[in-house]
C-alpha cells in the first residue's frame, strides 16, 4: 500500500524518496521474527495491536496529548522480508513521527533481546 501525497506517512512500497523507508529483514523464521515484532510494539507506548493473523499485523499508535491516531500495517508476504507502512490517520504532517516510529523498532528489531 502506498502513501497519500502527504508527508505524514512512510512505506516499504513508496516510490517517493520522502515515504521511502526500507524493509526489514530476518534470517531466523517467520514466526521467529513475528514474534519478534510484536514484543517491541507491545513495548512502545499507547499502542495496541489491532489484527493479528499469519500475514499481516495491524498496530495503533495514539498520541499521548492530542489523542491522534497513527496507523502502522506490517505485511508478512516474502520470505525474510517485512514491509510496512506507517501513516496519520488526519492532518497533513505528522512532524516526523511516523518515520522516527519505524527506526526505532528497526533498531530494536535489529538487537537480540
Amino acid at each position: 500500500v502506498d502513501c497519500p501525497d502527504k508527508p505524514n506517512c512512510v512505506s516499504t512500497k513508496s516510490d517517493v524518496t520522502s515515504h521511502k523507508v526500507s524493509p526489514l529483514t530476518y534470517k531466523s523464521s517467520l514466526q521467529e521474527a513475528k514474534n519478534k515484532l510484536i514484543k517491541i510494539v507491545k513495548m512502545l507506548p499507547r499502542s495496541k495491536i489491532i489484527i493479528n493473523n499469519e500475514s499481516f499485523l495491524h498496530v495503533e499508535f495514539t498520541s499521548q496529548i492530542f489523542r491522534f491516531v497513527d496507523d502502522l500495517e506490517f505485511y508478512f508476504n516474502e520470505p525474510g522480508i517485512i514491509h510496512f507502512r506507517g501513516a496519520s490517520r488526519i492532518g497533513h504532517s505528522d512532524m516526523g513521527v511516523n518515520r522516527d516510529r519505524v527506526e526505532e523498532i528497526r533498531l530494536l528489531f535489529k538487537k537480540d533481546f
